[in-house]
């Protein structure tokens, strides 16, 4: 069993969405995508899917890019990204979900000898703009993060999922890393940055845990393999 991760697929939602307009690379991505994929992950094999789904404004919507996900090799788990508008509650999401796709909200999923965890993170202190806005969801968000955290016992090692980077603009850490600290983490998933954002990536091993930036426009339109 392998496990890849992969994020902001930023699929159409049955909208005209064409995402060459920020850049041609992007041009056909989700064929780019899809080829990687199918060419890397085998049916036992897990992909995570660290948000920014779909460009989707309601569930209807967005049940074609989850099938298109559905329809890929592997066993996937979803979180929610800042544009998953058509994220509703975790119930009515569950509800219409394809067998293959699982999504994490204050819980966890066990893959064979790991659980996956995570949430959407937010803009954390330190960084550009910062505002007290931000500051009551990025609490909130410390508390999702650590609801999914707690819910996995005996020590089982940690994937962790979160759609923002968990540290500000210098690279700093936040409440998320603290939080991620105090529990067997092992690998940080995250997203959301694209391109001059870029220049503000921090990826490697930090007390222990190894972060990963997996935006599909970074990792070159593939899946990275994370264990």
């Amino acid at each position: 069993m392998a496990i890849y991760a992969v994020s902001d697929l930023h699929l159409p939602g049955g909208q005209e969405k064409p995402m060459d307009i920020f850049g041609d690379h992007w041009a056909d991505h989700w064929g780019q995508i899809s080829a990687d994929w199918q060419t890397k992950v085998k049916p036992e094999d897990w992909v995570l899917i660290a948000g920014d789904i779909s460009w989707a404004m309601n569930l209807e919507d967005a049940l074609t890019d989850l099938t298109r996900i559905h329809e890929m090799p592997g066993r996937k788990v979803i979180i929610r990204g800042n544009h998953d508008y058509w994220w509703d509650t975790i119930s009515k999401v569950r509800r219409v979900l394809l067998p293959s796709i699982t999504a994490v909200q204050n819980d966890h999923v066990i893959t064979e000898d790991m659980a996956v965890c995570g949430t959407r993170g937010w803009s954390v202190p330190g960084s550009r703009d910062f505002s007290e806005h931000d500051r009551k969801v990025y609490e909130r968000e410390c508390i999702r993060l650590e609801l999914s955290l707690k819910s996995v016992s005996n020590g089982i090692p940690i994937i962790a999922m979160i759609h923002y980077p968990p540290y500000n603009d210098p690279q700093e850490g936040s409440g998320l890393t603290e939080i991620l600290r105090r529990y067997p983490v092992r690998d940080v998933v995250f997203g959301h940055l694209h391109g001059d954002s870029l220049k503000y990536v921090r990826e490697g091993t930090y007390d222990g845990i190894r972060y990963h930036l997996t935006s599909c426009d970074y990792l070159g339109f593939g899946l990275k393999r994370i264990v």
